[in-house]
Parts: C-alpha cells; sequence; structure tokens
C-alpha cells in the first residue's frame, strides 16, 4: 500500500494528474481557458466504432483489486457496503452476494441510496429498509438522510467501516456522489471508516465543464461547489470532499483505484457490463446527454423520462422543427439536434405527442453535454412561445445560481451564459487537479 494525495491510503496511490484543456466553459486539470480540446473543431468527422477490448484490456474496477488484495482493508472489521445493482463484479456477480460468501469478509449490513439497493424506485424516492432475501443481511434507507440522522444509522447497524460502491455519471446533480458525501460526514460524526471501491467516470474525465455550485443554493442535487460536470470518478471526488470540505472533521478514508482506466476512456472502452445506475440511465449514451439534458427538469419540457430515450429527447406539446432548426444553427461541436416526436408514458406530457430534438452526437470528444445543455435551453426559449421555467425555479439547483435563468431570460446567448462561469470553472479546476488519480 502507498500513501496517496492528502495522506489518504489507496492501494493503487496517485497514477498523475496530466490532463488536456478544452474549450471554454470546459476546462482541462491544466486550468486553462479558451484552448481548443483535443478534438474540439466544429464539424469533426464523426467518430468511428469503439473497439471491443480485449480481456488483457478491461479495465479492473476498486472492488477487483480489493478481492485480488485479499480484502486486507477489510480485515477484523464488521462491513457494511453502500450500494445499488451496479456493484458487481467482471462477470457480472454483485458485491454483496461475493462478500457475503467469503469468510475473509465479516459483512453484517447494507445501505440503499435513492432509488433503492435494487433500483426499483423513480427519481426523489428509495425501497424503504428491508432484509435482503439472498444473505438474510440487513438493507438500511440511507435515502434523506444526513449528519446525525445518518450517523444513528451506522451506529445501530455495527459496523466499523462503510464501503461505498456505485456507478456514477458524471454530473454534479445525479444524487449517488452526495450520498458519498453523506455517508463520509456521517461516518467520521459516528468513528466509523470509510473504503471507496472506484469505478469509471462515464463520459471520461479529461475536463471539467459548467457552473460551479455557490453555496447559497445547496441541496441534495449539490452538496460543495465543483463544477456541474465534474469530469471525476467517485474515489477523485471523496480525496477532494476529504480535503475540501470536510476538513473540520475529516473521516478516515481509504481509497481503492482502478487500474486500466485513463481519462480519456469512455464507458464503451473500458470492457465493463454497463447496469442503468438509476431506471432513467439505461445506457452509456444516456449519460453521455445527461448533464446537459437534465437542465430541462428545471423547465416546463419533458426531459424525455418516461420514453425509451430518455435525456437523448427533449421536448413538449406544440413544438415544431423550428427548435432543431434554431439548435443545429447554433453549430455546437461533436453533436447534431434531429426533430423529434414522443409521447411519455410517465412524468411530464402523460400521454401526449411532444416535438422536439434528440441528440445525435458524433463526436464524442468535442461534444460538451453542458454547453449544448444552454443552446437547448436558448433555443427552446427563442423558437418556441411556450417555454417557462418550473415556478420553485428548479433550475437553479441544477446550475448552481440563479445566473443561467435570468441570462436566459434576459436574452443572452450561448457563449455569454458559457462564459459568465469561466472564472469559477478554471479555480475549481485548479483544485480539482490536485485530487486526481489518474492519467
Amino acid at each position: 500500500m502507498t500513501l496517496s494525495r492528502r495522506g489518504v491510503l489507496g492501494l493503487a496511490g496517485a497514477l498523475g494528474s496530466v490532463g488536456t484543456a478544452g474549450a471554454v466553459g470546459a476546462v482541462g486539470t491544466a486550468g486553462a481557458v479558451g484552448a481548443v480540446g483535443t478534438a474540439g473543431a466544429a464539424g469533426a468527422a464523426p467518430a468511428g466504432p469503439v473497439r471491443a477490448p480485449r480481456a488483457a484490456d478491461r479495465v479492473r474496477t476498486g472492488f477487483e483489486r480489493l478481492a485480488a488484495d485479499g480484502y486486507a482493508l477489510l480485515a477484523g472489521q464488521k462491513v457494511g457496503v453502500v450500494t445499488n445493482p451496479t456493484g458487481i463484479t467482471a462477470d457480472a456477480r454483485h458485491l454483496v452476494d461475493v462478500l457475503h460468501a467469503d469468510e475473509r469478509v465479516d459483512l453484517v449490513a447494507v445501505f440503499g441510496p435513492e432509488h433503492g439497493f435494487r433500483g426499483t424506485a423513480q427519481a426523489g424516492g428509495s425501497e424503504g429498509a428491508s432484509r435482503d432475501p439472498a444473505t438474510g443481511l440487513p438493507v438500511y434507507d440511507t435515502y434523506d438522510k444526513s449528519g446525525q440522522r445518518l450517523a444513528d444509522v451506522f451506529t445501530a447497524a455495527g459496523v466499523d467501516t462503510v464501503v461505498f460502491d456505485i456507478q456514477d455519471v458524471g454530473a454534479r446533480f445525479y444524487t449517488y456522489i452526495w450520498t458519498l458525501y453523506d455517508c463520509m460526514r456521517a461516518a467520521a460524526l459516528a468513528g466509523k471508516a470509510v473504503v471507496v471501491l472506484d469505478r469509471p467516470n462515464p463520459v471520461g474525465g479529461r475536463r471539467a465543464a459548467g457552473p460551479v455550485l455557490e453555496r447559497s443554493y445547496a441541496s441534495f442535487v449539490g452538496r460543495e461547489p465543483i463544477a456541474l460536470a465534474h469530469g471525476m470518478t467517485a474515489a477523485e471526488l471523496a480525496l477532494l470532499f476529504n480535503g475540501e470540505f470536510l476538513a473540520d472533521r475529516p473521516v478516515r478514508l481509504r481509497t481503492v483505484a482502478m487500474s486500466g482506466w485513463r481519462r480519456q476512456s469512455f464507458f464503451g472502452e473500458t470492457g465493463l457490463p454497463w447496469v442503468p445506475p438509476s431506471p432513467n440511465m439505461p445506457t452509456p449514451d444516456t449519460a453521455l446527454a445527461y448533464a446537459g439534458t437534465c437542465l430541462f427538469e428545471g423547465t416546463n419540457l419533458s426531459e424525455g423520462r418516461g420514453t425509451t430515450t430518455p435525456f437523448e429527447v427533449v421536448g413538449a406539446e406544440g413544438i415544431d422543427r423550428r427548435w432543431a432548426e434554431a439548435a443545429n444553427a447554433l453549430d455546437l461541436p461533436g453533436v447534431w439536434f434531429r426533430e423529434a416526436y414522443f409521447t411519455p408514458t410517465f412524468s411530464k406530457h402523460v400521454g401526449k405527442v411532444c416535438g422536439g430534438v434528440r441528440l445525435i452526437v458524433h463526436d464524442r470528444e468535442a461534444f460538451d453535454p453542458v454547453r449544448a445543455g444552454i443552446g437547448l435551453l436558448v433555443t427552446a426559449r427563442r423558437a418556441w412561445g411556450g417555454f417557462g421555467w418550473r415556478t420553485d425555479h428548479w433550475i437553479d439547483r441544477l446550475t448552481g445560481s440563479d445566473r443561467v435563468r435570468t441570462m436566459v431570460d434576459a436574452g443572452a446567448g450561448v457563449e455569454e451564459v458559457v462564459g459568465d462561469w469561466a472564472a469559477g470553472l478554471a479555480r475549481f479546476a485548479a483544485t480539482r487537479g490536485e485530487y486526481l488519480l489518474y492519467e
């Protein structure tokens, strides 16, 4: 074992923090603003097919590396695992089943996040407490719990160490990273240790993008000031949380890094099986669009929930081809917008034919989902007279301040909106660079 950044113990240590600079609004690990990324030219040729990795090339997750080390980090401890259906091995077995069957690990509890341990609950819900029928282990619900309330759950479960292993999707408002944050803070209060088993950021990690949260807008879709598309893995975020935001009471944190993952890698290049992290995240392509199109949760348009392509289609009743034409006229790098029609089966506009756009990402390296999301907000407001924000101004929670909403309402263009967050993003990128584990 080696000591990684900030004195945190990990199996792999720090591998490096070199990245590439992105376009304005998408800062690389070196923090440069205004430079074009490695494939950032507008109109770049469509990406070729992704080569299926050979077994020898496959990414090894943190769990695999923990197992290969004989679970040494967990020896002599009563263990609880925070996980969901994504906590699987390379051959698609669930880690709870594997750990429970191994006499070297004393697994005593499971903790379920939003959507639940089995992943059946929709957004804003959980499965509650239960007992896992396969192992007989108690399953505790962490959703909507934090601070001392969550610390009491860990104490009641009788655990010494809380292990976190959940597949994230790379966006600040995807709540699993804040479940990690809340578990770290609660574990510190309860005197427990935390072990984070790392998994890939499925949309890569070359750069951060989007606005940085202002603390006055903190919520469960953003506890602390990080960029909307953070470009980090769960273990890297845990190191950042402990070093920057929990420094007053840091948790005893250990991370187990992956092997074989590089920052430019997208999920299809990892050789790992994809399990939907939540009911409306069916594919890695969904994750690629999510950081931008989830902004439409803050509007009266459907973000595609209740369709087979959530977050890849956006629209509402009464929208026609003019929106797609206006979005394409922006000539945003890496993406085309196709006129689309769909009928949601739940969530907004249930049973109604919606017109809108479908995102076609033709160059993943060049594509900036946050810039694309802003482009769609700007053009939707101009092309459709029915455009409106949710009355609770949820968009402000999603973007991390009221700046996007007020600027769009004032008629600002995409580059003006994106440029508004450049300075804050550059500062975050500099901090982020201190905690990166992979090249």
